[in-house]
């Protein structure tokens, strides 16, 4: 049996840092939106926070930003019988732009790893949503509508995310900060 790690400075940072992302997340996705399709999908600066976060902070904090920020949004708006796809879906789009991002060493650092981070992270997010969608209305037809407003959110995000990860890298904090 292991012993419990003793109380450290780095441990509580981390939990601030982590508990900090998720709000900004749920912030961003609940103040500033708009919805775009009859099924509920909606365009949200969550998406460009959490790839902010994944960027900058790396990985697990991208994971648990996009699935708890965004899947708390659901419960607590009228979304949510979304919240479990929400939960996996930016989960997984959280870790996988924040894994390539933070690739080899790189921890955030290469513009080309951060868009190809995001980029591949998209077509999860589609899938678990299109999945998770056409189970809800019992339709495979019906989760066509919201790709088109998911794919949006998702440009949008890139596009805020590269120069705002750029700037933030820039400051002391994040040139100190190792994830």
């Amino acid at each position: 049996m292991q012993k419990a790690a003793p109380y450290s400075s780095s441990r509580t940072l981390h939990l601030i840092l982590t508990s900090m992302s998720i709000a900004l997340v749920f912030v961003a996705t609940f103040f500033i939106r708009v919805p775009t399709t009859p099924s509920g999908g909606l365009v949200h600066l969550g998406t460009a926070m959490m790839f902010i976060i994944a960027l900058v902070l790396g990985p697990k904090k991208g994971a648990a930003s996009g699935a708890i920020g965004m899947g708390l949004f659901d419960i607590v708006s009228n979304y949510t019988p979304w919240a479990p796809g929400t939960i996996i879906a930016r989960g997984l789009q959280g870790y996988i732009v924040g894994k390539i991002a933070w690739s080899g060493g790189r921890q955030g650092d290469s513009i080309l790893f951060n868009i190809i981070g995001m980029v591949l992270s998209m077509p999860v997010m589609l899938g678990v949503y299109y999945v998770h969608e056409a189970i809800l209305l019992s339709s495979w037809i019906a989760p066509m509508k919201s790709i088109p407003g998911n794919i949006a959110q998702n440009l949008v995000g890139l596009a805020i995310a590269i120069p705002v990860a750029i700037a933030l890298k820039k400051t002391p904090f994040f040139k100190k900060y190792q994830a």
